[in-house]
């Protein structure tokens, strides 16, 4: 009796301390179960339960399941860390529904930002291909805010097709449900400024920046650059973005946005050095690309990045639809592949761009770094292994498209297009400004001149503005990184909210986007071929088993009991 009442306090004991303190065993090598200390932190602080439904459910082929599967585990280990406080449940959505109340719900799906996805399956090898349609996304739910989480948005796709899709998917899972938390739970939410005065776009060109992804994630405000009345660029601005300037800078534009940086501001330049545009090209068949002009160099130049006068163009690369014939008096259309516009490849380990689909680019210039005194660089989007760079002017030609690009011209692998600089910057005007400025800034405005910055500042320098620029239709904006030709969205919206949560949150979520692992899939020929084998393996071995342990029992017992 005393050893019965022993055992059980003993596993009363066991019980509250495992409810107590949470550990976990990781033996994979790519720590794919472990939690990094963001994600923990943040479910730590969680004041208020958050609720989690996760659309991907039902009959999933292999990689879906086992994303599926993935993203249970994970939120199971959210549910762990945060005491509860996060609650989910896997729905199928579609299950009840008819055609016209699933139209409904795709609709209003797309609307949130969660795209569903179409699959082909078929059940054995010769039978009929059928479609069905998939949900990967979930929405996360906080006090009365809901926040959708798209499991496929930018996610890379890479060589091997879908086995990588839900691969690279599967390792951006733990992101991508913190930073929806992260996001929906937000106390104070960082003011990001919209630079104007330079000839910046304000017109539907932008509509999908400034709507869906500045104004959806943040406080979102446009600031006027060539006021003179503001000599000062406001500390409320946690970031400035900047996006294709067309007129010269000033040297008092200049010196605003420098001190800005000197005083641990973050800025992000989204710049086309050389005037190059479709509308010349499209009227005229050809153009020159030449310099606009902005008279940024010298401020580049000190923060440690230049952007050349020259355009980059790749194999790998966007199509456009050009006439290719004629039948009758109609022109017939074909695809053809524009090296000017290059699909950019993200960084392999900087969470910024690493796993992300490629960024949809046009005319855009190569970057070189250059020495800077305590400046972090790194390259976060580059061309593919086979581009070249043409020097100005450049003359860019519809004609060129009638015979096929020679290989052995595009020589040069990984052109950086994108760099982030990190550190304590040294300023431009040090030893530059005049005195009566100094006294004006320190007496009148209060701002006092920094030669340095007084903590780190973060700039990203992306020598093509078009990556944050989308395509306008006579039916309207197109999403940001839409190729209208072919229908397809790329991950250019992605990078740009990765980019700017670099910059403005300080919580380290996005460092969770750095996990790599192996989607371990199944071979499909592999299983068919030796689809009776393992079933004879996983259940009639099982029973046979049984019954001659059973047999074998049963002749023991007689054994020893007739003596």
């Amino acid at each position: 009796m005393k050893r019965t009442i022993f055992l059980l306090l003993i596993l009363v004991a066991v019980n509250w301390l495992a409810s107590v303190f949470h550990a976990r065993l990781d033996l994979t090598d790519e720590k794919r179960y472990s939690l990094g200390e963001p994600t923990k932190r943040l479910l730590r602080n969680l004041d208020d339960q958050v609720n989690i439904d996760l659309y991907l459910k039902g009959d999933l082929k292999a990689g879906a399941r086992e994303l599926a599967k993935s993203a249970g585990e994970l939120l199971l280990s959210f549910q762990d860390y945060s005491d509860g406080r996060v609650q989910f449940r896997a729905v199928d959505p579609l299950r009840e529904l008819n055609d016209s109340d699933r139209a409904a719900f795709y609709d209003s799906l797309q609307r949130l930002g969660i795209q569903p996805k179409t699959e082909v399956v078929q059940s054995k090898k010769g039978q009929e291909e059928t479609q069905r349609t998939i949900i990967p996304g979930a929405i996360v739910s906080y006090k009365g805010r809901v926040f959708p989480v798209d499991l496929l948005k930018g996610v890379n796709v890479s060589q091997n097709g879908e086995a990588d899709l839900y691969n690279n998917a599967e390792a951006l899972l733990e992101y991508k449900f913190a930073n929806a938390i992260d996001k929906i739970t937000q106390k104070e939410v960082p003011l990001i400024g919209y630079v104007s005065g330079n000839g910046e776009p304000l017109n539907y060109s932008v509509y999908d920046l400034i709507q869906n992804t500045l104004k959806k994630n943040y406080a979102t405000k446009i600031f006027p650059l060539d006021n003179d009345s503001i000599p000062v660029i406001p500390p409320i601005f946690k970031a400035l973005i900047i996006v294709k300037p067309r007129i010269k800078f000033t040297d008092a534009e200049k010196l605003k946005l420098d001190q800005y940086l000197m005083r641990g501001g973050h800025i992000i330049w989204m710049i086309d050095n050389l005037y190059a545009e479709m509308d010349s090209l499209r009227m005229d068949r050809e153009t020159i690309a030449y310099d606009r002009g902005l008279n940024l160099e010298d401020l580049f130049f000190r923060y440690g990045v230049r952007v050349n006068q020259d355009l980059v163009e790749d194999l790998q690369c966007a199509s456009m639809n050009f006439v290719v014939g004629m039948q009758g008096d109609k022109p017939q259309l074909g695809l053809i592949p524009f090296p000017y516009f290059p699909l950019l490849q993200g960084s392999l380990t900087h969470p910024i761009s690493k796993n992300i689909d490629p960024v949809y680019s046009k005319f855009a210039n190569s970057v070189d770094t250059v020495k800077a005194d305590e400046i972090r660089k790194t390259v976060i989007l580059q061309t593919a292994g086979n581009s070249r760079i043409t020097s100005t002017p450049a003359l860019i030609s519809f004609e060129s498209l009638k015979s096929a690009p020679d290989p052995a011209k595009f020589n040069k692998p990984s052109v950086p297009v994108a760099v982030l600089l990190e550190g304590r910057f040294h300023s431009l005007f040090a030893n530059r400004i005049s005195s009566a400025m100094t006294d004006t800034l320190a007496r009148v405005y209060h701002t006092p001149f920094l030669p340095v910055a007084t903590s780190e500042g973060k700039v990203i320098v992306c020598a093509d503005a078009d990556i944050a620029m989308n395509e306008v239709t006579p039916k309207g904006p197109l999403p940001l990184g839409m190729d209208k030709d072919i229908g397809y969205t790329f991950a250019n919206q992605t990078f740009i909210e990765n980019a700017i949560d670099w910059l403005v949150d300080p919580s380290g979520i996005l460092e969770a986007r750095a996990k790599d692992f192996t989607l371990r899939l199944l071979d499909q020929k592999k299983v068919e071929d030796d689809r009776s084998f393992w079933q004879f393996i996983n259940i009639v071995l099982p029973l046979l088993l049984v019954i001659a342990g059973g047999y074998v029992y049963q002749m023991l017992r007689k054994r020893k009991f007739q003596h």
